[in-house]
This record gives C-alpha cells, structure tokens and sequence, in this order.
C-alpha cells in the first residue's frame, strides 16, 4: 500500500463509538424495524410465494426461480453505486426511495398473469434490495458513527433484522391461506410503502452524520481519491480472499433460503413444522449475535469468522445425510442460524477491521457485487438440480460444498489480514 493510502493499524478491534449508538436509539430503532420488513416482504417471503405461484399458474421451479436469479444478479450490479453514493450522503434519498419502489413494485407483482411481467417486477425487486437490505443500512450506520465507531451500531442493527423470517414466515403463511398471493403482495407493498419509506426518511438525517469519520471527515481526494482507495484494495490478497469467501457465503445462503420450504416439504415435514423450524432461524441468529457482544464483544473480526464458517457445511451435511425429522431440522436451524447471525457482523466489520477505513460504502459494495451476483444464481442454479433429479439431495451436497469453500477461503483473508497488520492471530 503507498504512502497515501496508509491505514491506521487495524490489528486491534474498533473502540466503542462516543455517538450514542445503541439498540435504544431512534436512529438504530427506526433501522432495525426497517430491515425487518425489508427483509421480510423483499427477500424471505420468495419461497413461500413461488410455492402458490407454482400450484395456482403451473409455473416450473426453473422459471419461477430464474426471476428471483436475475434480480438478485441486477443487484449485484447496483451495489457499488449505492454504496457509493451513500458515501457521498445520499443513505435517506437511497433507502427511503429503494423502499417505496421496492412497495409500487410488490403492489404490481400482484397483478401479474404472465412471465414476462413477473421478470421485469422482480428483477426490480431485486435492484431494490441493494438500496434497502443490509449493506447500505451498514453504510448508514458507518456514517452516522464514523467507521471506528460502527462496530456497537451495525451489531444492535443485525440484532433487529434477525427477526425478519420470525415475524415474516408466519405472517406470509397465513396471509397466503386467508388471503392468496395476490392479497399477501398488496399486504407486502403496503408494509414497505406505509413502513419502511416513512421510517428510513424519518431516522437517516445526513446533518447528523459523525464528522470525524475518515469516509466523509474531508474531501475524499484530500487524502485519496475513490480510484486510489479502490486500486490499493484489488491489489490486496486479502480483499480477493474475502470475495471469495463472501460469495460463496453468499450463494449458500441464497440456495439454502429459497429452497429450504419446499425441501423440508419434500423430506416429509408438514407445512406447520416447516414454518415453525424456518422461524426458529430468526431467534438463533439473534441469540449469536448477542452472544458475540456478550462474550467477545471486542474479539478481532478474522477470529470470530475463522470459528464460526465451521458451522455451514457441517449443518448442510447433517441435513443432507441424516434421517429427516423435526428434531433434526430444528437442530439444523438453530446451528444455521446461529452462524448466519454471527456471519452477518462479520460481513459488516471485515472492511474496516480487515482491510480499510476510507470509504466503507463503495470497499463494501465492491466486496458485495460478486457475492450479490452468486446469490442470484444459486436459487436458479438449485432449481435445476431439483429438475434433473427432482430431489433436493445433490442440490444440498452443492450447497454443502458452498460452506466448505466459505471456511477455507475466510481462513485465508484472516491470515493474510494477521500479516498485513503484523499481529498474532
């Protein structure tokens, strides 16, 4: 790294930011219900959906799941410019925009009758969610408390979100059989029109910004410019190690989400129990988080990763090759959960702990692009391997091997990020 792109040494975790940032503040509180319907309505109510979809409009698995792909590609695409440009200070105009689009577009899904307007509407969708899901809510908070202080704000954040497919799951179940999928989509738009576009103007005020965050403390091109910080990061190993683990953290969190529904269906679990163990996730991811902040709440960031990427192949394994049963699948949530709920801080602390403090918002698009463009096509991807075979069980050793390529590659990026820094792990 040159002279001019020096970092301050990120070796030892962020100190606890000065600005009140809490799970009590407005500003963190207002997030956090936002990311729980925007989560909710725009990403885990897919499956459920498509399930009715399926039956009602006789619909294949590939076609239905290729819509879900290409928006999430299309978001992929759009998440460095977000990031970007809520470096620059536009988190209220991106999110609270992202929001009542993302609710016009959820209303018009509802009326849809044909292919053709379905791609269109959720590949919308899926551009919209690199405006609404975690990642520019992280670069709000890394705004709001500067990069060195983003730490306590981003992990009460992901405490909030974690219940989005507790709450979501069962409300969408049981709209979709009181009401059909059309209703549950106007009853989606509306949670993101009336809800979320209101919420995240109200909370995301840019006159309170931390103005000694190193992303916006002075002009970027007074201590390097976007091209210079961008260019001394995809020299870096340990960014390229990230990347990859990230997508394919990424592509087995999408795969495993969007089919783990009809999978459980498949494996003989009814619908009531399905819904019970995807709502068990939502608890688990909380209860890691807050773990983490009890127990190592000033632990470096390439440690807690190196231990927790363990827990996805091991709990796709057990799934794929134990005997089905409530018990299991129970048990699979809670590890899968748990582990995908310490994954999401550590997605959101890599870039400042591991690789920079200056601009968050575009290191982290960056980082999210390909791995936002994994997570498009692995629902697709899993769908075809059901179609060959039509059962989930080659698709679930794919997933697996996923979870295995997450762990060694993150264990890569943490050595390389230990010799960049010159600390012992």
């Amino acid at each position: 790294m040159s002279a001019d792109l020096a970092e301050p040494d990120l070796a030892e975790p962020m100190a606890a930011p000065r600005d009140p940032l809490s799970g009590r503040s407005l500003f963190i509180t207002g997030l956090g219900i936002g990311q729980i319907c925007s989560w909710g309505s725009l990403y885990y109510s897919f499956p459920l959906l498509a399930q009715a979809m399926e039956h009602e409009l006789g619909w294949s698995k590939p076609e239905l799941y290729g819509a879900a792909s290409l928006g999430l590609a299309l978001g992929g695409i759009a998440a460095f410019p977000v990031g970007a440009a809520i470096d620059r200070g536009h988190g209220r105009l991106v999110m609270a925009a992202g929001a009542g689009l993302a609710g016009i577009a959820l209303l018009a899904w509802s009326q849809v009758d044909g292919l053709r307007l379905f791609y269109v509407l959720v590949a919308a969708i899926g551009v919209l969610q690199a405006a609404t899901l975690y990642e520019p809510a992280f670069a709000v908070v890394a705004r709001r408390a500067g990069t060195a202080g983003a730490r306590a704000g981003i992990i009460a954040l992901t405490l909030w979100g974690g219940f989005a497919s507790t709450v979501f799951v069962p409300l969408i179940q049981a709209l979709l059989d009181h009401v059909g999928w059309r209703g549950t989509l106007v009853a989606l738009g509306a949670v993101n029109l009336l809800l979320c576009a209101p919420l995240y103007a109200a909370v995301i005020r840019p006159s309170a910004d931390q103005p000694t965050s190193p992303v916006h403390a002075a002009p970027l091109a007074e201590t390097a410019t976007l091209r210079q910080v961008m260019g001394s990061m995809v020299r870096r190993p340990t960014f390229w190690a990230l990347a990859v683990a990230f997508t394919a953290f990424a592509a087995t969190f999408s795969a495993f989400t969007f089919h783990l529904y009809p999978l459980l269906l498949e494996r003989g679990i009814d619908t009531a129990s399905v819904v019970i163990a995807m709502a068990i996730i939502g608890p688990a991811q909380v209860a890691g988080r807050i773990a983490i902040s009890v127990w190592a709440p000033q632990a470096p960031v390439r440690v807690i990763g190196s231990v927790v990427v363990v827990a996805f192949p091991l709990s796709l394994l057990a799934l794929a090759w134990m005997p089905p049963s409530f018990a299991l699948v129970a048990g699979v949530a809670v590890l899968y959960g748990g582990a995908n709920g310490i994954m999401t801080i550590v997605r959101g602390l890599a870039v400042p702990e591991m690789l920079t403090r200056q601009a968050y918002g575009a290191v982290n698009g960056a980082l999210a692009a390909p791995a936002m463009i994994a997570r498009a096509v692995a629902p697709a991807g899993a769908a075809l391997l059901w179609a060959q075979s039509q059962s989930y069980g080659s698709a679930l050793l794919v997933m697996a091997g996923g979870g295995a390529v997450l762990a060694v590659a993150f264990w890569v990026a943490a050595l390389l990020s230990r010799r960049d820094h010159g600390t012992t792990f």
